[in-house]
């Protein structure tokens, strides 16, 4: 596979001109689409998000799509949640009051308040890794930069299903999860710069060399 068509799923929530052009930059084709025909018919899926849980969960379910991603990640196609991306992955949010997608245990918390501590959590902070033989980490630096922009965190069942961790204050949160073929990250690819763009060329790599022509026969 030399270009691999990746779908960036369109539900009104997402940075979605940035992600595209990023992922353009790294050698994919992207196609920013709310069709279930283009989404399961792509090598690979992001969904990107930016906003609050309840109406992309609204959003989502209005352009039936939460049966397309459920579809697409059980059947093993390679997954890429940015920020609220990653969050809906989760059975449910502190920040309201719908069910996300329960593609993994756990919930989303809200930041605890501390003195002189501000919240969202915004701007550039260092990962540090927890899955360091995760795909997306790889030709990174041990403790590299990245952007956030995030009110919640998501809390994991499974402490294994953490691939990078970020402390804001005394709190240390998730930053990324990894299993499979399912990756997401807290902070903004397409916002951090050179190491952003690595993360990505990584999961284009990963469909490239691991996964193949998903729908190929």
């Amino acid at each position: 596979m030399s270009t691999p068509a990746i779908a960036i799923i369109d539900y009104d929530m997402g940075n979605l001109h940035s992600v595209s052009k990023a992922l353009d930059v790294v050698g994919a084709m992207p196609l920013v689409s709310d069709r279930a025909s283009d989404i399961c018919a792509a090598d690979a899926v992001v969904l990107p998000g930016v906003g609050a849980f309840d109406p992309a969960m609204t959003h989502l379910h209005e352009r039936e799509l939460v049966p397309v991603i459920q579809r697409v990640i059980q059947q093993g196609m390679p997954f890429l949640g940015i920020c609220l991306g990653l969050q809906v992955l989760f059975e449910c949010s502190e920040e309201g009051r719908e069910p996300g997608l329960g593609i993994f245990a756990g919930k989303v918390k809200r930041f605890q308040s501390e003195p002189g501590l501000p919240i969202p959590h915004m701007g550039w902070n260092q990962l540090t890794l927890t899955q360091p033989a995760c795909p997306l980490w790889q030709n990174l630096p041990p403790t590299p930069w990245v952007y956030f922009v995030h009110s919640y965190f998501v809390a994991p069942e499974d402490p294994e299903l953490v691939a990078a961790t970020v402390r804001h204050g005394q709190q240390t949160v998730t930053a990324a999860i990894a299993r499979t073929n399912v990756f997401a990250c807290q902070f903004h690819p397409e916002k951090s710069g050179k190491i952003g763009l690595q993360l990505l060329r990584n999961f284009v790599t990963l469909v490239k060399h691991q996964y193949g022509h998903f729908n190929q026969e």
